[in-house]
């Protein structure tokens, strides 16, 4: 039976986002292999049924415990002897081609979930990881992108083939809902049948840039709304006390981790996205998946999902007139959210999950 490996930094990558490709790989007689750090590990990695490989790899591409990470992924590889690799994140990334190389591995495949350098990212971010990317493609047969953005920078390096894939894709039927569960999810939440229900999801962390959509709320506290913010994360206190500072406390929930997204974006009307950066935002896919307008930043990923002034608005992450001034038009337009709704339920079928698994079956396949 052939073998693959698939490594990356942290195992929940391979329940998270690699699922799609393991089921892709078995349908191909593959015996998958999946290497990483496996200090997160959870009763979910149990249902890929995938043969593990423990390796001490660090996010920081400053950490010296990556020295003896490489050297456990070259005794990895020279046991199992794979017919292909196939690595994702930076340090997972970089790891497994210099050992493939070293072992002599191929076919290489690397996917990049979003390039750490980007239209507006800061200096260093270009300094660290643009020429270590750039360096490395030398080193890979296949580079994959799941953006437009990435996939034109990564036609300027010398990769053997470069690909465009549309994310990890989204089960675009699942977020289909009814009027009663609608009705039943705002009764849980003690939401009023006829309050316009906006709805971000996203951890508490700077990169999601929470803070710029409660601010444009600010400005509408005299509008009939209720925020809920599905997520957690090391601003969570902050954020909370922020809402009070603004007096909209009352309007806005912090639901923390949750279960049932599905539920709740059948239950909201707009979806809000003010992140400084993504690759292929799967949340903003689920929630035009549900027939939600889309208020979001306009930044590489949310660029190709949505249209400026069809699925929705895009505004630039700091702009908080621009973000309340959007908002505002979509709570008073009921038609406006129906018709930007529409749009992205058919738009979003590009990104399913069966056309993503396809596009990498012939990849796969191709080697």
């Amino acid at each position: 039976m052939k073998k693959i490996l698939i490594v990356s930094t942290v195992s929940r990558q391979f329940y998270l986002f690699e699922q799609g490709n393991i089921e892709v790989l078995k349908s191909l007689g593959y015996e998958v292999h999946a290497a990483a750090n496996y200090s997160d590990a959870n009763e979910r990695l149990e249902a890929l049924e995938i043969k593990r490989h423990h390796f001490d790899i660090q996010r920081s591409p400053f950490s010296l415990k990556n020295i003896k990470a490489y050297k456990q992924l070259i005794e990895i590889m020279k046991t199992e002897k794979f017919d292909m690799v196939h690595c994702h994140s930076p340090m997972g990334g970089v790891l497994a081609r210099l050992a493939a190389k070293s072992v002599g591995v191929s076919p290489v495949i690397y996917t990049a979930h979003g390039f750490h350098f980007y239209n507006g990212a800061p200096f260093v971010n270009w300094a660290v990881y643009y020429p270590v990317e750039k360096f490395m493609a030398r080193h890979t047969d296949h580079l994959v992108t799941i953006n437009q953005e990435d996939f034109q920078k990564a036609n300027e390096f010398k990769a053997g083939k470069v690909h465009y894939v549309p994310g990890i894709g989204v089960d675009t039927t699942k977020f289909d809902g009814t009027a009663d569960s609608r009705l039943e999810k705002r009764t849980e939440l003690e939401i009023g049948e006829n309050t316009v229900v906006l709805l971000s999801i996203g951890e508490m962390i700077k990169r999601k840039n929470h803070e710029t959509a409660l601010r444009a709320l600010e400005k509408l506290k005299d509008e009939n709304f209720a925020y809920l913010i599905c997520g957690r994360g090391e601003l969570d206190s902050y954020l909370q006390e922020l809402t009070v500072s603004l007096g909209i406390q009352e309007k806005v929930k912090f639901l923390g981790f949750r279960n049932d997204i599905k539920e709740i974006c059948i239950a909201s009307d707009v979806f809000i996205f003010p992140s400084y950066q993504e690759g292929l935002p799967v949340s903003v896919m689920e929630a035009m998946s549900a027939g939600l307008p889309i208020i979001a930043s306009k930044i590489r990923g949310n660029t190709d999902l949505i249209k400026n002034g069809g699925g929705g608005f895009l505004l630039q992450p700091r702009d908080i007139e621009g973000f309340a001034t959007s908002i505002q038009k979509v709570i008073k337009d009921t038609e406006l959210r129906n018709s930007m709704g529409a749009i992205n339920k058919e738009k979003v079928k590009e990104y399913d999950k069966s056309v993503v698994k396809e596009k990498m079956r012939e990849i796969y396949s191709g080697l």
